[in-house]
């Protein structure tokens, strides 16, 4: 094996969590090398693929930290690690503002309120795939020419193999770099290299029965490679049942053109999500990234669809940043349309009396205020239900695109791993959708995975200089 330079700090992963640990660390004086598996200049990542909105639950961080603790706790439905909801609520404005100083830039969408610190420039308001050379594209590459001049390196082609441990410690890692290998040792190791969603065994294990059924809504880089380096060396890891993601169309997965937007979450959880027996199987009424995952948990994942009226279709369907009305359907994707649930019913395949019977209950419910006895349960505190009576009626089929997974790594506030039997392991870190504990749980609790990045990612970077003074 061939033996590198001995560097401070080794980062394994070059996307927002990655290189805001590494260009913090590089600013506090240390010496550091970030492994990034990709070799394109601009390499793939789920934060280049991202929408670049910072924010907390789709709250502003410019919040008091009291006010987005609750929030995080609201969104997780209190099965998040108080301790690092604790550090995001309080510290989400100050990296925010770091990256901005970083030469990061930001512009408001309108008046929403959780969507004042969008990278810019923006992606377009349409349909498809647009990432190059957009904020989050562009502030990657201000990220890396900042580790340059502060004397960081970022080697491209790096493949993290396997972790160094010395004297119980995390001294470094082993890489493959044009197929030599190569030992970096290092006095800390930041681990970075986002989920496990690109990992068909992990996935199976954990989160579908049929990981080929969902459609890859990143960018397909989340190995898993972290996880299992971490675990190897006695990690303790949180659930990792969770993913965050949305509905999409079913034709993404041969019409590039209809993802990772337009997402179809407004129709689902406005109307009804229905699987091949016609009947409803989750409650639409706490969002479109828990719907996701139920739909991912069916035995056919490829079998669900949005079922929704004209009233729907015309409002919620208009509501989101890029709607799937008109977009889905200027993009080629299916949108069935019918003038009765029983010809909506034959055109999806679905017995129909059992689908008029699923609809007819459901509008009843919701006409008595009864929707909290209907099996599945339909909530309506986080999104209101509305009535699916107004002819024409709709079914778009549905498949659950997975962004990226939610649990990984167990770490405390300052990102330093937990040791399984207790304690933490000296010298290793984990930042970003690589790490765990925050997100996911029972009700999918999605938080916000770039603003998550970047603060996890300068504390670890703060935590590690503290140590090395």
């Amino acid at each position: 094996m061939r033996r590198a330079s001995e560097w401070d700090v080794v980062v394994i992963g070059g996307g927002l969590g990655g290189l805001s640990a590494a260009c913090r660390a590089a600013q506090l004086g240390l010496k550091v090398a970030v492994l990034e598996r990709g070799c394109e200049q601009q390499y793939a990542c789920n934060s280049r693929y991202s929408g670049g909105i910072l924010h907390i639950a789709q709250h502003n961080v410019e919040e008091p930290a009291g006010a987005l603790f609750k929030v995080i706790e609201d969104a997780t439905l209190g099965e998040c690690d108080a301790g690092l909801a604790r550090a995001l609520a309080e510290d989400a404005r100050r990296a925010v503002r770091w990256l901005r100083e970083e030469g990061a830039k930001y512009i408001r969408i309108g008046q929403i309120v959780w969507q004042q610190h969008v990278l810019a420039p923006p992606r377009p308001i349409t349909p498809g795939l647009d990432w190059k050379g957009r904020g989050p594209d562009v502030a990657l590459r201000t990220l890396e020419a900042n580790l340059g001049k502060r004397g960081g390196t970022l080697l491209r082609g790096a493949a993290a193999a396997a972790l160094v441990e010395s004297a119980g410690r995390c001294a470094g890692v082993e890489a493959a770099i044009e197929g030599k290998a190569v030992c970096f040792r290092a006095k800390a190791v930041v681990i970075a290299d986002g989920g496990y969603q690109a990992n068909p065994d992990l996935i199976r294990a954990h989160i579908s029965p049929a990981p080929e059924k969902l459609m890859q809504r990143g960018a397909a880089t989340g190995l898993g490679d972290g996880l299992g380096m971490a675990r190897a060396l006695g990690a303790a890891v949180s659930r990792l049942d969770a993913f965050y993601g949305h509905m999409l169309s079913r034709d993404s997965f041969h019409n590039d053109k209809v993802w990772p937007y337009p997402q179809l979450d407004e129709l689902g959880t406005a109307g009804i999500v229905v699987d091949a027996r016609g009947e409803r199987f989750t409650d639409e009424g706490m969002g479109g990234v828990y719907v996701a995952n139920r739909i991912a948990r069916l035995p056919d994942p490829l079998s669900a669809w949005a079922v929704f009226d004209e009233a729907i279709w015309n409002g919620p369907g208009r509501g989101a940043r890029i709607p799937a009305n008109p977009n889905l359907i200027k993009a080629g994707g299916t949108v069935h349309r019918a003038p009765t649930l029983a010809a909506l019913a034959e055109i999806m395949c679905v017995p129909v009396e059992r689908f008029e019977l699923t609809v007819a209950g459901y509008n009843q419910a919701l006409s008595e205020g009864s929707l909290e006895r209907l099996d599945p349960r339909r909530t309506s505190t986080r999104i209101a239900a509305m009535p699916v009576a107004k002819a024409p009626f709709y079914a778009a089929p549905l498949c659950a695109g997975i962004t990226y997974t939610m649990g990984g790594i167990a770490i405390d506030p300052d990102a330093q791993v937990l040791r399984a039997g207790g304690g933490s392991i000296d010298g290793l870190y984990a930042v970003g959708t690589a790490s765990g504990g925050l997100e996911g749980g029972s009700g999918a609790g999605y938080v916000g995975g770039l603003v998550k990045a970047v603060t996890f990612g300068i504390r670890a970077a703060e935590r590690i200089a503290r140590a090395l003074a």
